[in-house]
């Protein structure tokens, strides 16, 4: 096989398992259409490929002892697409919750929702109020699924609310920081990501978790997504080790006197 291409000339690791590896990946799931248009097939074969990438990403988040993984499955965008393809998207959906829960249960898989749900069916909508209800005491691994997930709708609906919540006078404007900022954002029981990776040769985070984005290493592969392998994913992980994360301070200044 080879290799993707990256911003990182490195070699897998023979000593990852030692290093510290991130505990919340998130990942912009790239290349199903394009993968798809390559093979002669139709758009919706390339989807269910890269639903199977899905199924490989999680077991090989399990592997590495990966607490949180957040994938973002239907953008906020992709309701611009045509309606035969946003109707295969939702149905696909439909289908590996009917299929797959009950596997992500028995394994103590938390599967968490973000994103504005209410523009779904409302019995896809209430297929995943019960995936979450379900799922919700399971600590093995927290899957997060962004679907109809938009990172500038996020940070206006919390605008919105802490709006609302200041003409109520439950807030102070004073009271207005980072932190609470977060709890009024989709994720505020996740950590933000330590790692955003995005598949297909794209460098861009398409309105991908752009608040909780600010101190993720980015890294961007040529993989098309349904592709996406355990030899993918090693290297992505020995990348994300081998950089240093200083969060804006210098590096060696807490040696320092």
């Amino acid at each position: 096989m080879v290799l993707p291409t990256v911003h990182d000339n490195v070699k897998i690791s023979s000593t990852m398992d030692d290093c510290e590896i991130p505990q919340h990946v998130a990942i912009i799931m790239d290349g199903n259409s394009r993968w798809a248009t390559a093979r002669g097939l139709p758009r919706i074969a390339g989807h269910r490929a890269g639903a199977q990438a899905v199924k490989r990403s999680i077991e090989f988040a399990i592997e590495k002892q990966i607490k949180w993984l957040t994938l973002y499955a239907f953008s906020s965008e992709n309701w611009q697409r045509t309606p035969e393809e946003v109707s295969d998207l939702t149905g696909l959906l439909k289908f590996y919750l009917k299929s797959e829960v009950k596997k992500l249960h028995k394994q103590n898989i938390r599967i968490r929702i973000i994103g504005d749900i209410t523009r779904f069916d409302q019995n896809l909508q209430n297929d995943l109020h019960a995936v979450e209800y379900l799922t919700k005491n399971n600590d093995a691994l927290v899957l997060t699924l962004a679907l109809s997930y938009g990172g500038r709708g996020e940070v206006i609906q919390a605008v919105k609310r802490i709006c609302q919540d200041r003409v109520d006078k439950l807030l102070d404007s004073r009271d207005i920081t980072e932190d609470l900022f977060a709890s009024y954002l989709f994720t505020a029981d996740i950590p933000d990501p330590d790692l955003i990776l995005r598949t297909s040769g794209e460098s861009r985070l398409s309105n991908f978790l752009l608040w909780q984005a600010a101190y993720a290493e980015l890294i961007f592969i040529d993989t098309l997504w349904p592709d996406f392998d355990k030899e993918d994913f090693d290297r992505v992980i020995d990348i994300y080790i081998r950089r240093e994360r200083r969060f804006g301070a210098r590096p060696g200044l807490e040696d320092s006197e």
